[in-house]
């Protein structure tokens, strides 16, 4: 089981305003090779990433207003992980914060990625060490993803973590091929904004063992949070490369998370679970032409009552009678911009719609543009 590892962030969040965050539901096109997940097309895949960015830095309209722009899983090739820092750091305004997804590299290679940003990773450099000094593992795979902050002083920090459950095909009967576990997962403490959030990676979502459960690991972590300083886990963000978004383990655990079946979890209860999935267009998994990718979606808890509703681009609804709102969008390459609802106590004077669309866009001629009948710009 992974261990949380609180990381306190200089991030001074508008008081008051709600937060504006974009998932960019983009393709990823991957091959086995070398018994690893790695991009067929780099190039391709990065002029898409960089247009995300340079659309987000510009910050047109309410652009500029983005605190959050993340990535789904498996889609950053692993040459240009430097180079989109750097772009953070010089062109991104402060109080923003990215997370994507690597495409596979060499546990020794994400020791030496963890080693250049060895302030923000302690923990987690230590136990990669720990890893590398017990095994003959330098060259097995390991599926990273990382949170890039610019703080609210222009400081730029960069964290890592490494996804601690496979799916099939990360998963080997040669341990020389297997997937790395990671064993050290940040938990973000933005002050003086109280707000608090997590990254994970795909079916770290829904892992479990004999002894306890990756979520409930968390739900632990967010109701001590609540105890001992009446705060929460207010974000959660899962980077998936999906073929199954809406499989019934994910359905379970999003069930559990905000069911409050067996106790009170006041850590968890108003926290926003964001889904940023790959795109329909995602190849080269095992079986992924026969399955569905995309539907990246948003889920906040019941008392939110948002009411269904059906667009070309999006449904509001329960998950099939979940205690939940959900926003669930397409299959379809697209970029999703959207404010995180404010808590809030059910009060007919605050708004009956927390969570509102700002903006939808499609990719066109490798630009971003926004589509015609999209909500617009507040």
């Amino acid at each position: 089981m992974f261990s949380i590892v609180e990381k306190q962030l200089n991030i001074d969040f508008l008081h008051g305003h709600h937060l504006h965050s974009m998932v960019c539901q983009i393709p990823s096109q991957l091959s086995m090779k070398d018994w690893a997940c790695r991009l067929v097309d780099p190039e391709q895949s990065w002029n898409q990433i960089r247009a995300i960015l340079y659309l987000i830095a510009e910050g047109k309209g309410n652009l500029k207003k983005c605190h959050f722009l993340i990535f789904p899983e498996a889609v950053m090739p692993a040459a240009h992980v430097e180079e989109t820092l750097r772009i953070v750091d010089q062109q991104f305004r402060p109080n923003s914060i990215v997370m994507f997804g690597v495409e596979h590299i060499r546990l020794a290679d994400y020791r030496d990625l963890l080693a250049r940003h060895r302030n923000d990773n302690i923990e987690t450099l230590a136990s990669v060490i720990e890893d590398l000094d017990a095994g003959d593992i330098v060259d097995i795979p390991t599926n990273v993803s990382v949170t890039a902050v610019k703080e609210a002083d222009g400081r730029m920090r960069v964290f890592l973590q490494a996804k601690s459950h496979p799916f099939v095909g990360e998963e080997h009967l040669d341990s020389l091929h297997d997937l790395y576990r990671g064993k050290v997962f940040p938990l973000f403490r933005c002050q003086p904004a109280c707000f608090n959030f997590m990254s994970l990676i795909c079916l770290d979502y829904v892992y479990r063992d004999t002894y306890q459960s990756n979520i409930n690991h968390i739900i632990d972590k967010a109701n001590e949070l609540f105890f001992q300083t009446r705060q929460r886990l207010d974000l959660l963000a899962v980077l998936e490369c999906n073929p199954k978004p809406e499989h019934h383990a994910f359905r379970d655990v999003v069930n559990g998370f905000y069911g409050e079946y067996l106790a009170y979890t006041p850590g968890v209860r108003e926290t926003i679970t964001v889904f940023c999935n790959t795109s329909e267009e995602t190849s080269g998994l095992p079986g992924s032409d026969r399955l569905t990718f995309g539907h990246s979606s948003v889920i906040i808890h019941k008392s939110h009552k948002i009411g269904p509703v059906e667009d070309a681009e999006f449904v509001s609804d329960d998950f099939d009678g979940l205690p939940v709102c959900r926003l669930r969008f397409g299959t379809a390459t697209r970029l999703y911009y959207f404010n995180l609802p404010l808590f809030h106590e059910l009060d007919p004077r605050t708004t009956r719609v927390p969570l509102k669309i700002h903006g939808i866009f499609r990719s066109d001629q490798g630009q971003w543009q926004r589509i015609d009948g999209s909500s617009d710009f507040n």
